[in-house]
């Protein structure tokens, strides 16, 4: 096992696409690590220059106490879990796990033994004689898991390995990925665009875009601290509202609504203190807005309705908010009322708010977030 140091790494290709900026944080030993971001923002590239796959235009990169920038794939003692399962179709599931073990060499006995010890940590030793035509989907990922397990390496990198799953096999295996990562206790790369995966399975989260690491954190605090509004909006789903306002005092102006924000918010925010007239973006989570004839509140705005998506157990409420709506990804980008970009609020299933009308809404102000308009950075 071992850790895994990114300094300054850089990827630049022959066309100058700059992919990669600057990455700069360590993974700690038995660490389970996340990269998110959309399509595009570097997290695979970043994880195939670990793994060798790709050069490192500059920067430093360690797998335990050794540079690695040029050593090859093989010798990096890592080993990786791709979306594809890459098994050999006329190998069976013994086979393709001993695979690895058998192109190192090693003595027949051992093989076995780290086969057998991998199937059973995996529930794979009832089909340890099949072909992989023969099994399910998240068997065939498991065989691919096995196949990395034997090899014992310093890290596992995985990159997006539940693609080709459904959404209910998708959740029952990323828990088996977390379990059983903590119980090898090896340091984990595992690469994902779905937010939901990174939360409910990393130790930290690294938040990509374009190329430039926005956050490295524990999940809980990537919700409650976010360092700027595309972090803010990218963890969470829906997603955080976030509109431009006016700050006055303690009085916060959201288009034609104006409520009075509590004094705790300034205890844990302290620059917000002194604000007169100040341009601010106000981030609103769709848990933090509830139907105010079910759950009153001291603080409420109003707002049209303009569809409401009933799930069971509770409500997605669309709202057009009469405050101008910011864009978390451009920067540029600001719509007005009527636009497509409805605030969500998440009503209880209790509610029975229906589009056309002017719902209630009562905010938890203490669960606002502010961010500076110009540099799009959380006001603490």
């Amino acid at each position: 096992m071992a850790g895994i140091e990114l300094r300054n790494i850089n990827k630049v290709y022959g066309n100058s696409f700059h992919a990669l900026h600057d990455m700069s944080f360590d993974i700690m030993d038995g660490e389970f690590m996340v990269f998110v971001g959309p399509s595009g923002c570097g997290k695979s590239t970043a994880l195939r220059m670990i793994a060798g796959l790709e050069s490192i235009t500059s920067g430093e990169l360690r797998i335990g106490d050794r540079l690695v920038n040029d050593v090859d794939p093989k010798d990096r003692d890592i080993a990786m879990v791709f979306q594809s399962y890459a098994l050999y179709p006329h190998k069976t599931v013994r086979e393709n796990i001993a695979f690895p073990l058998l192109m190192a060499g090693l003595p027949k006995t051992e093989i076995a033994s780290r086969v057998d010890e991998a199937a059973r940590i995996l529930e794979l030793t009832t089909l340890l004689d099949r072909r992989p035509a023969l099994l399910s989907g998240g068997q065939r990922q498991r065989v691919a898991m096995g196949r990395a397990i034997v090899r014992k390496p310093a890290a596992f990198l995985m990159d997006e390995p539940l693609s080709n799953l459904d959404a209910k096999l998708r959740v029952q295996m990323r828990a088996e990925i977390a379990s059983l990562q903590r119980k090898l206790n090896v340091t984990t790369i595992y690469v994902t665009h779905d937010q939901v995966e990174a939360m409910t399975m990393g130790d930290r989260v690294a938040v990509m875009k374009g190329g430039v690491l926005q956050q490295v954190d524990a999940p809980q605090n990537l919700y409650n601290r976010p360092d700027n509004v595309f972090v803010a909006a990218f963890i969470g789903s829906p997603s955080m509202n976030l509109y431009e306002a006016v700050l006055n005092g303690r009085t916060l102006t959201l288009g034609s609504n104006r409520f009075e924000i509590p004094d705790r918010v300034f205890e844990y925010r302290p620059s917000l203190n002194g604000a007169s007239n100040r341009q601010v973006i106000v981030g609103i989570r769709p848990e933090h807005m509830n139907d105010a004839a079910i759950r009153p509140s001291s603080t409420e705005i109003s707002a049209p309705v303009t569809l409401v998506e009933a799930l069971g157990s509770e409500s997605m409420v669309h709202l057009n908010i009469d405050a101008p709506w910011v864009d978390a990804g451009d920067p540029d980008a600001v719509a007005d009322i009527g636009n497509e970009k409805a605030a969500v609020a998440r009503f209880s299933s209790k509610s029975t708010v229906r589009a056309g009308d002017i719902a209630r809404i009562a905010v938890d102000a203490e669960e606002l977030h502010f961010f500076e308009p110009d540099t799009r950075t959380s006001i603490w």
